[in-house]
C-alpha cells in the first residue's frame, strides 16, 4: 500500500498531511505521536472509514482486504461468542472464535452478553472479531487502551502471530512507546498531522534524526 500526497481538512484546518509512505506486508507498523497529532485520522483514512481531501491518495491492489478495529469496539446485544463468529465466513467459525477468545483469556465469557463486558473485555472481543478472517492490511486503533498489563501482552503476542500467519501488514495506533518498541518493526511519528519521521523501530525510538521526534521521546521517556 502506497500513500502519497494524502491530506485531510476539517473546517478549513488541515489535520493530516502525509507526502509519501509505503507499507510492506509482513511487517508491523506502530504509529505514535501526541494526542491530536492525526494518528486516528490517518487510521480511518487508510481503512476507508473517512475519505481524504483528494481521491487516489492511497494505492493498493483492488482485491486486497483491509480490516479495521476502531478505538472503541462495538458490542452487539448477543453473546460474546456470537459477536466474534458474526465476522467469520466459514464452517469452522465457532471453533476459530473459541480459539481466539481462549488465547485472550476470555473462554469463561463466551456466553456472557457482550454489552455487559468491561471496557478491556470489549476491546479483546473486538480484536478477536477482526481477526476471524485473513486480510492484507490490519489497522488497529489503540487496541490495548482499556486493557491491563497481562491482557496487553497477550494481545501483542496474538497480533504478532496473526501478522506472521497471514503475511499481512499490521498498522497499530498506540500511545505507548513501550508497546511500539515491543511489537513493531517500523515506527511512524506524527506531529500536528504531519508524518515527521519514520524508520526502523529501534532507530526512531532511540536515535531519531528529527528534533521534533527527539523532543517527544525525551518527554515520554521509554
Amino acid at each position: 500500500m502506497i500513500v502519497r500526497d494524502l491530506t485531510k481538512t476539517y473546517d478549513g484546518r488541515k489535520v493530516l498531511d502525509v507526502k509519501h509512505f509505503e507499507f510492506e506486508k509482513g511487517r508491523i507498523y506502530a504509529v505514535v505521536g501526541a494526542n491530536g497529532s492525526g494518528k486516528s485520522t490517518f487510521a480511518k483514512v487508510l481503512a476507508g472509514v473517512i475519505s481524504s481531501d483528494e481521491a487516489n491518495c492511497i494505492l493498493r491492489d483492488k482485491t486486497c482486504v483491509v480490516r479495521y478495529s476502531p478505538q472503541k469496539g462495538y458490542a452487539f446485544r448477543m453473546s460474546t461468542l456470537k459477536n466474534v463468529t458474526m465476522a467469520g465466513k466459514g464452517k469452522r467459525d465457532r471453533e476459530k472464535a473459541k480459539e481466539l477468545l481462549k488465547s485472550l483469556d476470555m473462554e469463561h465469557l463466551m456466553k456472557t452478553p457482550a454489552h455487559k463486558l468491561s471496557g478491556g473485555e470489549t476491546a479483546k472481543m473486538a480484536l478477536a472479531r477482526v481477526m476471524m478472517e485473513k486480510c492484507d492490511y490490519l489497522i488497529l486503533d489503540e487496541p490495548c487502551a482499556a486493557m491491563d498489563v497481562q491482557s496487553t501482552l497477550k494481545t501483542e503476542e496474538l497480533v504478532k502471530a496473526y501478522c506472521e500467519k497471514c503475511g499481512c501488514a499490521v498498522i497499530i495506533i498506540t500511545h505507548s512507546l513501550k508497546q511500539a518498541e515491543r511489537i513493531s518493526d517500523r515506527v511512524l511519528y506524527f506531529e500536528e498531522g504531519i508524518l515527521t519521521e519514520s524508520g526502523a523501530s529501534a532507530e526512531i525510538l532511540h536515535n531519531p534524526k528529527s528534533e521534533k521526534t527527539r523532543a517527544f521521546l525525551d518527554f515520554y521517556t521509554i
